[in-house]
């Protein structure tokens, strides 16, 4: 099913409210002037407030994307799309889960 392109425009949140930082080095493919992000970018995650049940802080610091377009590849990577699925990871890799697409382009979708 076809779902919406994400730009480095985007705005997502770990489930915890920590802010995405998105770098991509796709120069060419852009939506309304934006780059479009893929699987293989940096998706960096600050200001993630969750802490262990012990009271040690355990924030959100990267998210990786395991759903992701079928069809629409740039650069050689698949594209990253509003309804993909992604796990968001403290730094030890436990995953810590889903991140919130907030904000997205309507312009264009992809598959």
């Amino acid at each position: 099913m076809p779902g919406y392109l994400l730009d480095v425009n985007s705005t997502l949140m770990c489930s915890h409210a920590g802010q995405f930082s998105i770098v991509t080095s796709n120069s060419r493919v852009k939506v309304a002037g934006q780059p479009v992000v893929t699987q293989q970018d940096t998706y960096t995650i600050s200001g993630c407030p969750f802490t262990l049940p012990n009271g040690s802080p355990h924030p959100c610091v990267l998210a990786k994307w395991m759903v992701v377009a079928t069809r629409v590849k740039i650069g050689g990577n698949f594209a990253v799309l509003k309804d993909s699925v992604a796990l968001c990871q403290a730094s030890d890799q436990v995953p810590q889960g889903p991140p919130n697409i907030v904000v997205a382009q309507m312009k264009v979708k992809g598959q």
